[in-house]
């Protein structure tokens, strides 16, 4: 009623209600004035008479600085960050010594490593590896190497490698943080190349490429392994037995194209992702197939990729390795010694295989390529320890992330080179 009845009195004397505000308007008007009139006033030393503007200057200068600060773009480094690499390297009965001596040349502290003695080999020498891996004074300080304690029964020509590997990298995915490829070698495998020059080298890549050797031209692969139909009873077994073949043959599928190639790669983390959990189904439709094939390690994740649109022109056609075969190539390549020492390091590549357990080679490798004392790890940028009388200079380790390569990496650097020229990347790319 109060509204009302204020509302009818202006419209009934509209003109007493505008002489009321007229006089404070006008008071207000000139305090308003007389307050700008007052600013503009200095002392003989220019500094403003008003408390309130000389506040408010102060506060502004400060706030400028404050801003500028914040916005002042920081130096560009012209070296990219180095990548981190997720290893696994898996062995069988006997292997034990072997896959210490492998991390051992492989390790650096911004890796992640996952190693892995299949259900072949004694619980004792499981044991002794666990009991290396948690001891290592290097490897309990950063905490990036990881053993599967429930070893996995593998066989080599069914898919129980294919799912150890894949056992490997979900675990990477899950407890390995950050890391950019990842690359399975077995303990008969051994680098060529320092793990500094190695990231080096990688620094300068796009980090969705993936390093796998494949085609489409399955050739012989067909009639021997694609239409077959084999069951490996490390599936279902606790004892390592050769797969057995079902009588019964099989079409080659139409849904995907079949691809085969080396067992042995570098793939991008984006692509164990997809191949981990599987988003358009691909992945688990593959893998159903190569349950039954046989040597499905040479064509599982070869499959995936050259069928997947979103992976199949991010393709490299190298194993990154060194491998002697017989022509042609039978299941199993020949063993590696020091007659095959030139050839490796003229190949250029980062890996080589397959040794004979402690084989002089290895040493030759350690001593002239890795630079690495018996029973050390291979020195780097991190590794800031003395190497006086004999001392293990990565016992004493820096900044993780500085790199000190070697003449490996120009070796590397020539190959990825030669790999990633136009007349190669393209040409073998998933066709």
């Amino acid at each position: 009623m109060k509204k009302l009845k204020t509302y009818y009195l202006h419209l009934r004397h509209p003109t007493t209600m505008e002489r009321k505000w007229i006089f404070p308007l006008a008071i207000g008007s000139i305090v308003s004035l007389f307050l700008l009139f007052l600013t503009t006033l200095t002392s003989p030393d220019g500094t403003p008479l008003l408390p309130l503007y000389r506040y408010y200057s102060s506060y502004s200068a400060a706030a400028n600085v404050f801003v500028e600060s914040k916005l002042k773009p920081l130096p560009i480094s012209a070296v990219p960050p180095p990548p981190r690499f997720a290893y696994l390297i898996s062995g069988s009965a006997g292997d034990g010594n072997m896959t210490k001596r492998t991390l051992q040349a492989l390790y650096h502290p911004n890796n992640q490593y996952v190693v892995h003695l299949d259900a072949e080999s004694s619980p004792e020498e499981r044991l002794d590896l666990r009991n290396y891996v948690t001891n290592h004074p290097i490897f309990n300080k950063f905490k990036n190497v990881r053993m599967i304690t429930k070893a996995n029964l593998v066989t080599y020509r069914g898919p129980t490698m294919v799912a150890n590997t894949l056992h490997a990298a979900a675990i990477l995915l899950k407890e390995g943080g950050e890391w950019d490829w990842f690359i399975n070698l077995s303990a008969s495998d051994y680098p060529l190349v320092t793990q500094d020059d190695l990231l080096h080298t990688f620094s300068y890549l796009p980090r969705d490429l993936n390093f796998i050797d494949h085609t489409s031209k399955i050739g012989w692969k067909e009639f021997q392994r694609a239409k077959p139909i084999i069951i490996d009873p490390g599936l279902y077994m606790t004892k390592k037995a050769d797969v057995f073949w079902i009588t019964q043959r099989r079409s080659v599928p139409t849904a995907f194209k079949l691809f085969t190639g080396s067992a042995w790669m570098a793939l991008s983390r984006p692509f164990i992702d997809f191949c981990v959990w599987g988003w358009d189904n691909l992945p688990r439709t593959v893998l159903m197939y190569y349950a039954n094939f046989i040597s499905s390690p040479e064509g599982y994740f070869h499959t995936v990729v050259c069928n997947a649109q979103e992976f199949r022109n991010t393709t490299v056609n190298s194993d990154l390795h060194f491998i002697s075969w017989d022509n042609p190539p039978k299941q199993h390549p020949h063993y590696l010694t020091l007659d095959d020492m030139q050839r490796m390091v003229d190949s250029n590549a980062p890996f080589a295989r397959k040794f004979p357990r402690e084989d002089p080679v290895l040493d030759k490798i350690d001593s002239e390529l890795l630079f690495r004392g018996k029973g050390m790890l291979v020195p780097g940028g991190w590794c800031i320890g003395s190497r006086k009388n004999g001392t293990d200079p990565c016992s004493v380790t820096g900044n993780i992330t500085v790199l000190r390569p070697t003449a490996g990496a120009k070796r590397l650097e020539k190959l990825i080179g030669s790999l990633l020229s136009n007349e190669n990347f393209r040409s073998n790319q998933c066709i």
